[in-house]
């Protein structure tokens, strides 16, 4: 059937420059071609193209594009219909077959959840170590590394005489009165030093008298020989008669350790202690001196506490008083560092507990 002439294409379009460059390009393509009274007509060429493709050439759509003569546009659209369960309302799904489900035959139209076999379990919370626990080995684990032996540590109730006097604390300190220190009803006094076997019983027997005449004269005659470098530690629970608050308790933990060898100095202690308490995390170390009946020089140790936004004291250390080594039968020459170090007070810095 015969079409538009040119100029009543002209009309329709509205654009002369678009029915020029539209009508050459059809006539070069033969897709067109003029019929009757110079009607456009289309050609077979055309109407083969447009039956067997749904898709016109990319080349001409380029063509066109550049043009400006077409313009690209996406449409979506959707198909809806009723699926095989399809309800107006929800069906409550089964998630377990129980008894009265089977007594009433319930079970025989009831819709039953699938099971979701790629499905992760509930959480399974497993207990942990608890905090002191975990430094407690830390700690130990640190001193096995540089050579220290374990001390044992089984008496929670201890005498003066080891609490004190051994440690050359003077009778009238206030570090021996109820203020500090909790003492037993039963029994009100304990016995003096004694050994396991007879083997060692007069060494006991001397000792307890070296510690009285150190107590009395402060001087004892040093002995003979020359024992080996010894380094020694133990953490225990220990108690004191406290004010509680955020940095002090009644009971709590402590970690003492003793090195013995000749030549040693105070700048080696803090040397240690740096090195010790690098190894779990704790830097730029603080020292103040201190006094201790058993020590001299002493030092307390102070590590930044970021939870509390202050310096906190983790121990106490020194170097032990010739009075002290002499009547444990050690030479002259020797020297003994000791420290007695928190163990909750690390643990808060550590884990940032205020």
């Amino acid at each position: 059937m015969d079409g538009l002439t040119v100029s009543e294409l002209e009309a329709a379009v509205g654009d002369k420059n678009v029915v020029k460059v539209g009508q050459g390009k059809a006539f070069k393509s033969k897709w067109i071609a003029k019929g009757k009274e110079g009607r456009l007509i289309a050609s077979q060429q055309l109407q083969v193209i447009q039956k067997t493709s749904s898709h016109p050439d990319p080349k001409v759509i380029t063509d066109l594009k550049k043009r400006k003569l077409v313009k690209m546009q996406k449409i979506t659209s959707f198909k809806i219909h009723k699926g095989p369960k399809f309800a107006l309302e929800i069906v409550k799904e089964e998630t377990d077959l129980t008894a009265d489900m089977l007594a009433s035959g319930a079970w025989k139209t009831a819709a039953f959840k699938p099971y979701n076999f790629k499905s992760l379990g509930a959480d399974q919370n497993a207990g942990a170590l608890h905090p002191l626990n975990k430094v407690r080995h830390e700690f130990r684990q640190i001193f096995f590394e540089m050579g220290f032996e374990e001390m044992p540590t089984n008496r929670y109730v201890e005498t003066g005489f080891w609490n004190f006097d051994a440690l050359f604390v003077p009778q009238q300190h206030p570090a021996r009165d109820l203020q500090d220190t909790f003492y037993i009803s039963d029994p009100k006094t304990a016995d003096k030093p004694h050994a396991e076997s007879q083997d060692d019983k007069g060494d006991y027997e001397s000792y307890w008298e070296n510690v009285q005449e150190v107590h009395q004269d402060a001087s004892q005659k040093g002995p003979d020989g020359r024992p080996p470098p010894a380094r020694y530690f133990s953490i225990d629970r220990v108690f004191r008669n406290e004010t509680v608050d955020a940095t002090h308790l009644a009971e709590f933990h402590q970690v003492e350790g003793v090195i013995a060898d000749y030549g040693l100095s105070l700048g080696g202690l803090m040397e240690f202690m740096e090195i010790f308490f690098n190894k779990m995390g704790i830097e730029d170390l603080r020292f103040k001196p201190a006094y201790n009946p058993y020590t001299e020089p002493s030092m307390e140790i102070f590590s930044f506490h970021k939870g509390l936004n202050k310096l906190v004291e983790i121990g106490n250390s020194g170097m032990f008083r010739p009075e002290m080594l002499e009547s444990m039968g050690l030479p002259k020459d020797m020297r003994v560092f000791g420290w007695g170090l928190s163990l909750e007070r690390p643990t808060m810095i550590k884990y940032k507990v205020s």
